[in-house]
């Protein structure tokens, strides 16, 4: 039998076939997959064989995973060699952010973007609670929607609980698979059950003490969509860990860097201290990102350990 997993909780598999029956399945210890160290080695999204345990109901053992057509990654944990999977066979990579209530840091989304430009997936950026925010705020939010538009990534401002610019955040998941991340509270499980109020997605207040989000969403799920399409939900996550990538790689995944790299004295320039490079000097004229540029060198001077 085949079918499509859309909920892993890390020692079960649930698995839709193509019946849409549901199987709860798991793998064998010694199934691994060859070239990633992953601490998932099936995630959601994957497309899988299995056989039915006759003396399970509705119980399987996967057998088989089928290619992948790409994959978005991060370290485990901050210390880990580690990698996990968050979701597989996806369209778009969409990151959700809070100007506050909590607070997401460019770094965060930066990171986010990083690891969608690595593996080829087309990123988007939405921008929630903007009911909350006030004119110091708001003008902040469209400084930085400039920036990343600038980059090339499309930005909505969305307020889910007051239904502000929804119907085009329904267009941008429309017909598509894919997989959402934020931070804990910016509003991921909150915009899915307004999308399918089936769902039942928790979703909790926001801490007064921390003004930070309470990690809600436990495992990652896929979530059919009515009007078409499909949303992977991922566990609110404070930081985005790059992993498989070496440090001289990490400017093409900048597309203004990359860009503007060409014109650099030295071919195998890292914008950071070499002289002649056209990447510092479009810089210092404003013509990419100060933020930006800073969120790279602070990649980019990680402890190499965290790239291998």
């Amino acid at each position: 039998m085949e079918g499509t997993v859309i909920k892993s909780t890390g020692s079960w598999y649930y698995v839709s076939d193509h019946q849409g029956s549901l199987w709860a399945c798991k793998i064998k210890g010694s199934f691994r997959i060859r070239g990633i160290r992953s601490t998932n080695p099936v995630a959601v999204g994957d497309q899988v064989e299995f056989k039915e345990i006759p003396e399970g109901e509705r119980e399987g053992l996967i057998t088989r995973l089928q290619p992948r057509r790409n994959y978005i990654i991060r370290r485990a944990t901050k210390l880990s060699r580690e990698s996990h999977i968050i979701a597989a066979n996806i369209d778009q990579a969409v990151v959700m952010a809070t100007m506050a209530y909590p607070q997401t840091y460019t770094l965060f989304i930066d990171r986010f973007l990083v690891t969608a430009e690595a593996y080829r997936i087309p990123a988007r950026i939405i921008f929630n609670k903007v009911d909350l925010y006030d004119e110091e705020l708001t003008r902040r939010l469209d400084q930085r929607i400039a920036i990343y538009e600038d980059a090339g990534y499309p930005c909505w401002k969305v307020s889910v609980t007051e239904d502000q610019n929804m119907e085009a955040v329904k267009e941008l998941f429309k017909d598509k698979t894919s997989v959402i991340a934020g931070n804990s509270g910016v509003g991921k499980s909150t915009l899915i059950n307004k999308f399918n109020p089936e769902a039942q997605l928790k979703t909790a207040e926001i801490s007064d003490y921390h003004k930070a989000g309470k990690h809600c969403t436990t495992f990652a799920e896929m979530i059919d969509l009515p009007f078409g399409g499909r949303i992977i939900d991922t566990p609110g996550i404070r930081g985005f860990g790059l992993v498989d990538m070496d440090k001289e790689e990490i400017y093409h995944y900048f597309p203004e860097i990359f860009s503007s790299s060409h014109e650099c004295k030295f071919h195998n320039c890292t914008h950071t201290h070499e002289p002649g490079c056209h990447v510092k000097e479009e810089v210092e004229k404003g013509k990419i990102s100060q933020t930006r540029y800073n969120n790279y060198l602070r990649i980019w001077e990680d402890n190499e350990e965290k790239f291998r």
